[in-house]
């Protein structure tokens, strides 16, 4: 539409005065300089170098270097119109065994991204743990062991007491269901353990290690912190209405999505999660004060989303469906949930083979609100992974993320419309990256990163994106 032109904008869409719009990150997946100044192996550096763990032996070793080109990757923010950057803070750089004073080499380098930062008005969102366990912590016995989350909040008052005067924004965990299901269920993700009862164990001690490091950061920051979380909640549909599907539904949601809600903003754990896992634990790893301990105010909650899960009951006779969307694996990341089948939702696939449906973004942003309706939300991470090729100018045209993320915006207004206090958008990811165990196979970034010249190019999604943060408005596709 251009500026003359008589139509109406009936189609635009404003989001509130304020609205954060940023990118995502983490420390693995970016930085490189795996074994410079101090820093030591983490969990993913270890899975990284296990043969067949992570697509054709990829590590972290280089990533993109963020590490020594963050000046740079801040000025292609600040090109983009962005208020905010949420990245974590890799813990073997700070403290390389989980224990004693930081190596202020690792705290100086957070110091001067966050300098570099404001300076460009970009709003630092500091994530505490993005998954890089550091290994002499996992050789202790990791997230199952109660003195992991003990560690935990010594290592926040560390990052807090070092950056607490530049930064107010903190997320204490990303997807702790990740790190325990994935991580200790199935085996997909570091550390690559198998076991149902030592996952469960692993969601305690990391909701645990949630609520140490929120009291550590406040007593760091002097009252002064804005805690949150990041949870990639689960938009769980049954296949059917059929009372077993929906039964199925309730029992993935008690292991998904309140073994976390439950505890941080109950107080409680569910007592249904209790019955469904009774043939597995005692849950006795639960101490009495733990989830008064947990339940720590928060100034926000972050939620991820990507694709929706749909689920059924396994019938009599029929073949178990697994497409859970957590990568393939003889273990179930659902403890409980053995007799759970997996389905894969309709709609258009991204190139990890999820399904492109807004409308699980819409429903879950609504439904947590009318829950939770004093609890403001954020979008903590939303995006997708295409085959992106650079073209004979140079050039990376990626239409298909752009009307991905368009309609996901589409549905966070739709939502703040329908009353869900949605206070910011951050896109996944910032620019192309190590993407775990896929390694470098599947690219989410707005940016192009060459993986051989470690060059960087904007994708045509990274101009549009700019254009919706500067006038904080989303217009009809066919306006732009």
């Amino acid at each position: 539409m251009t500026a003359t032109d008589p139509r109406p904008r009936t189609s635009t869409r404003r989001f509130p005065a304020g609205f954060l719009w940023g990118t995502a990150t983490a420390a693995y997946q970016i930085e490189g300089a795996a074994a410079e100044d101090g820093r030591t192996p983490s969990i993913w550096d270890t899975f990284s170098r296990t043969p067949g763990k992570v697509f054709e032996g990829h590590t972290g070793d280089v990533a993109v270097d963020h590490y020594h080109r963050f000046r740079d990757d801040v000025r292609m923010m600040a090109d983009l119109g962005l208020s905010a950057y949420r990245f974590s803070v890799a813990w073997p750089r700070v403290q390389p065994t989980g224990r004693g004073p930081a190596v202020q080499k690792g705290l100086d380098f957070y110091r001067r991204l966050v300098d570099e930062l404001l300076g460009a008005g970009i709003e630092p969102v500091v994530t505490l743990y993005h998954w890089d366990l550091p290994q002499d912590l996992e050789a202790a016995g990791g997230w199952p062991e109660r003195a992991t989350a003990e560690r935990f909040g010594a290592y926040a008052a560390l990052v807090g007491e070092a950056l607490g005067d530049r930064v107010t924004r903190w997320t204490t965990l990303n997807e702790p269901w990740c790190t325990a299901f994935l991580g200790y269920g199935s085996g997909v993700h570091a550390p690559g353990r198998t076991d149902a009862v030592a996952a469960l164990r692993a969601a305690h001690h990391l909701n645990l290690a949630h609520g140490l490091a929120a009291q550590a950061l406040q007593a760091a920051l002097l009252g002064r912190a804005r805690l949150s979380i990041s949870l990639n909640l689960h938009e769980i549909r049954p296949l059917t209405a059929s009372a077993e599907d929906r039964e199925a539904a309730r029992r993935i949601d008690a292991v998904g999505n309140r073994v976390f809600l439950g505890p941080l903003l109950d107080g409680a754990y569910p007592e249904d999660l209790f019955a469904d896992t009774a043939s597995l634990t005692d849950w006795g790893f639960v101490r009495d004060g733990d989830t008064a301990t947990i339940r720590q105010p928060l100034d926000s909650l972050g939620i991820n989303y990507y694709t929706p899960t749909v689920v059924s009951a396994v019938t009599e006779g029929a073949e178990k469906p697994q497409d859970d969307g957590h990568g393939a694996s003889d273990h179930s990341p659902w403890p409980g949930g053995d007799d759970i089948a997996f389905h894969r939702a309709p709609g258009e696939r991204t190139a990890m083979d999820w399904a492109v449906d807004p409308s699980g973004l819409y429903d879950l942003l609504t439904r947590v609100s009318a829950r939770y309706p004093d609890l403001p939300l954020l979008v903590t991470e939303n995006g997708a992974a295409f085959e992106d090729e650079v073209g004979a100018d140079g050039t990376v045209h990626d239409p298909d993320r752009i009307a991905y993320v368009h309609g996901h915006l589409a549905a966070v207004h739709r939502a703040i419309a329908d009353g869900a206090d949605v206070r910011g958008y951050f896109l996944w990811s910032l620019m192309d990256n190590f993407e775990w165990a896929y390694g470098y196979a599947k690219r989410f970034g707005a940016i192009h990163v060459d993986y051989e010249s470690l060059a960087r190019t904007p994708k045509s999604s990274a101009h549009w994106y700019a254009r919706v943060a500067r006038s904080n408005e989303l217009a009809d596709p066919t306006e732009e």
